[in-house]
């Protein structure tokens, strides 16, 4: 509907342009907008007042030449001049039934819209160290980085879903410090287990997995392990304790240490898989960190920064010029040790996201990663890329409340609810919807009480019941031994008089408009705010009016409109990853 209305008003523009209004008039893109209020009519455009100054005339005699050039339509009813110059149109009766015939034409593709024009975006999201699993926090991040891929793919984008594992650095390395440490214990070694390190009952797990396996292949005496390690908190430092171990770990094991490491990934890995497919989240590619280095990218980057006078050595380290690129301070991307900083990684990785063809690079990243963009950024800018192909969702915590408390998460204590916990406990509906019924840069209060209620309060359960109510109709009808004609629906469509009926037809044709603007501004909770109020219309019009009437012609026209309803309904909650079910 909102495209046809454009459609008008361009060839209005084109008619006039060169003429009475400026030829740049016929290039002009008219800006239509739902009004706010249905008084005014349903659509308005502001064309007129933009137009004004370069045509030397008054924004409301402009809107009157406008109006007076639109080509006649079966669409529009009336139009009209308000305010300062804005060009308000009612739609006729008839518009609203052919979307209804739309809806029921296009099926499970109504709404979907080519705004993406065929571009491609990389989408990256959770991406959360494997270093346990997943919690409640990366659920939000989950539900709201595939949220938007599906809204991404619903505007005609090429969409590629990407988890960025971080198999390499220091937290894997306390990773498999942790791992064998525990694996030494099951081994009859006896030591206080390091404060900084991951203590988890995966761990435990893992280790025993381990010593299955491997059996004593991997044993080192508690005395040796420990020797010349710095003392541990409080007595001394968490960090150069932990540190110590590491290195220790390396010189004992050799070659073995990237086993006891891997072994631990691969174990984590596999879990974070498990529980992000069966949360209705399936990436395209898991790309390891490590790769970067392995296939050289990591020093391609490097290299090119040393070409262009982008870095320069200070204090034994390599330094990155950030700052000459819009940067608050310089990175460093190789340490006075040798070993490249996760800067330079972000730098390599970002780099060949664009050398794999990615048009645009949307990154979903946690509320902690505020200093990202311009850095990110930065390197893109001395790759030699555009740097406004990256664009950064930060996504606020998610803070679980049971009976009023709030519930404390922390991966390295071990004491944390897990993704998984919480899928068992409200299902993958209520996760799913409840994550994303906010803005992802506020911070979301996950009421668990609410989430398992059956009550019009709940929202995944107020959208569900509305699908499964109309379903339960269509149930009745065929008990009833009546039959469904939907030719005879659709000729019958002018037979909705009723308010209810009105209202309910303008909320569908809205859906759309609802996808497209989600996904410019990567909010699905705007399209599960549209969930809520067309489920709404529909539970009002179904308390108001009986469907199964004997009149056979008004009886199809309505079944048409809620099986429309129901539609739009089952699209929208695809979008979020939600179900439809037809029975509740």
């Amino acid at each position: 509907m909102k495209t046809q209305i454009e459609s008008l008003v361009a060839r209005a523009l084109q008619t006039l342009a060169g003429d009475s209004l400026p030829a740049e008039a016929a290039e002009i893109q008219p800006r239509i907008e739902r009004t706010r209020d249905p008084r005014h009519g349903d659509f308005a455009c502001n064309v007129a007042m933009t137009l004004s100054r370069a045509a030397g005339r008054n924004p409301r005699e402009i809107a009157a030449m406008i109006v007076a050039a639109l080509p006649e339509s079966d669409l529009v009813s009336a139009t009209s001049i308000a305010g300062p110059g804005f060009i308000n149109f009612q739609l006729a009766p008839r518009a609203f039934e052919l979307e209804v015939e739309a809806i029921h034409k296009q099926g499970s593709d109504y709404g979907r819209n080519n705004s993406g024009a065929g571009r491609s975006v990389i989408v990256e999201f959770v991406s959360a160290n494997p270093t346990g699993p997943l919690h409640v926090g990366h659920g939000r991040g989950a539900a709201y980085g595939d949220s938007v891929a599906n809204l991404l793919d619903a505007s005609g984008y090429r969409v590629h879903r990407e988890y960025y594992v971080n198999d390499a650095g220091r937290q894997m390395d306390i990773l498999a410090a942790s791992i064998w440490l525990r694996y030494l214990e099951l081994g009859g070694e006896a030591f206080e287990f390091p404060s900084n390190g991951y203590r988890g009952g995966y761990i435990r797990e893992i280790a025993a997995s381990l010593r299955n396996s491997e059996g004593d292949r991997f044993h080192r005496s508690a005395a040796t392990v420990f020797a010349d390690v710095p003392a541990d908190a409080p007595a001394g430092d968490k960090e150069t304790h932990i540190d110590g171990l590491v290195r220790n770990m390396r010189l004992l094991l050799g070659d073995d240490y990237r086993s006891v490491l891997d072994a631990g990934l691969k174990g984590i890995l596999t879990d974070i898989r498990e529980d992000l497919e069966n949360f209705g989240v399936n990436m395209d590619e898991w790309f390891s960190e490590r790769s970067l280095t392995d296939s050289g990218l990591v020093g391609t980057a490097i290299e090119k920064l040393k070409t262009d006078n982008l870095a320069y050595e200070k204090d034994g380290a390599l330094w990155f010029r950030a700052t000459d690129l819009g940067d608050e301070k310089d990175r460093v991307v190789v340490r006075e040790n040798g070993q490249t900083t996760y800067i330079a990684s972000d730098i390599a990785y970002h780099l060949g996201k664009r050398q794999r063809g990615f048009d645009e690079l949307l990154d979903v990243l946690g509320a902690d990663h505020h200093g990202y963009v311009a850095r990110v950024r930065a390197g893109l800018t001395a790759m030699g890329e555009p740097p406004e192909s990256l664009e950064v969702r930060l996504v606020q915590f998610a803070v679980l409340y049971r009976g009023g408390e709030k519930v404390q998460m922390s991966t390295r204590s071990g004491e944390f609810v897990t993704l998984r916990e919480l899928r068992e406990e409200v299902g993958n509906d209520a996760a799913r919807l409840f994550y994303v019924m906010r803005s992802n840069d506020q911070h979301l209060d996950f009421d668990l009480e609410l989430a398992k209620s059956r009550s019009n309060e709940n929202p995944v359960y107020y959208i569900q019941y509305a699908h499964a109510r109309i379903c339960s109709v269509f149930r009745q009808l065929h008990e009833n031994g009546q039959a469904w004609d939907e030719q005879g629906g659709l000729a019958a469509l002018d037979r909705l008089q009723q308010d209810h009926e009105q209202s309910l037809m303008r909320a569908l044709s809205r859906y759309p408009e609802v996808i497209e603007l989600a996904a410019v501004n990567r909010a699905p909770q705007t399209l599960v705010n549209f969930l809520r109020e067309l489920a709404n219309e529909f539970h009002t019009y179904y308390n108001a009016h009986t469907f199964l009437v004997d009149d056979a012609g008004l009886r199809n026209a309505r079944l048409m409109l809620i099986a429309a309803a129901r539609q739009v309904l089952r699209n929208g909650l695809a979008v979020v990853g939600v179900s439809a079910p037809e029975s509740m």
